[in-house]
């Protein structure tokens, strides 16, 4: 067979250039520090997890580490993001299904309730997220996600009202609903038997709900506030 022949024959290997290649291995050590940094968070909490033990369960060096983040802080940040961006997309996925605001109300409910029973969402998001990134922080990305599904909840369910309502008090009944779920979350995610917390907080809200449609049913107004009827 001749040297061209075999040519033909032999499949051409893609080059693949260095800088590709760098970038590759470069964004695989990063996945592999926040898996393995998630991973030891969830089961020991970030006090008690060491960058020592980080690396060693990601096969790299400290100095990769460094390479890409600053510190054990910023590595919690990667991972923090990474689990309560999880947890808001699986909300939002909830929410597609139902047309009908209160089903979706509802629907929105447990899907928080399943997602704050999760280890990693409630060890590294509720338990040690306001500690280790402030508590400033730690609203400012929950503002980002979970808030703006409780607007568009509750915008939805106040729309199936004969309501005419202003923005200002939409955003006071969804600060209203969102701070109820955040200390709601707070308590099934530490509690003993945190699937009995979670029914015990989906019966409350969804009797609150329950009586907010009742209202809406019989046509019942939202009264004005005192400054709405304020001219200067």
């Amino acid at each position: 067979m001749t040297k061209s022949a075999r040519a033909h024959l032999v499949p051409e290997v893609p080059h693949v250039p260095a800088t590709n290649r760098r970038a590759q291995f470069s964004a695989s050590t990063r996945q592999a520090l926040v898996d393995v940094a998630e991973r030891l968070f969830t089961e020991h909490g970030y006090a008690a997890t060491s960058l020592d033990a980080i690396v060693a369960g990601a096969d790299v060096t400290k100095g990769a580490l460094y390479h890409h983040y600053s510190g054990k802080q910023a590595l919690f940040e990667a991972v923090f993001e990474k689990v309560e961006s999880a947890g808001a997309q699986s909300i939002q996925e909830a929410l597609t299904g139902d047309q009908d605001p209160w089903d979706k109300a509802l629907s929105g409910l447990r899907a928080f309730l399943e997602v704050v029973r999760q280890p990693s969402y409630s060890r590294i998001v509720i338990q040690d997220g306001p500690s280790v990134l402030g508590y400033e922080r730690f609203r400012e990305q929950e503002e980002r996600t979970t808030f703006a599904y409780v607007l568009d909840i509750v915008r939805a369910v106040l729309s199936s009202g004969d309501w005419e309502l202003d923005d200002e008090l939409e955003h006071t009944f969804a600060r209203i609903f969102f701070g109820a779920l955040s200390s709601s979350g707070a308590s099934v995610s530490t509690a003993e038997d945190a699937d009995a917390a979670a029914e015990r907080v989906e019966l409350a809200i969804g009797f609150i709900l329950a009586g907010l449609r009742s209202l809406a049913d019989q046509g019942v107004q939202i009264p004005a506030t005192p400054s709405a009827g304020v001219t200067s």
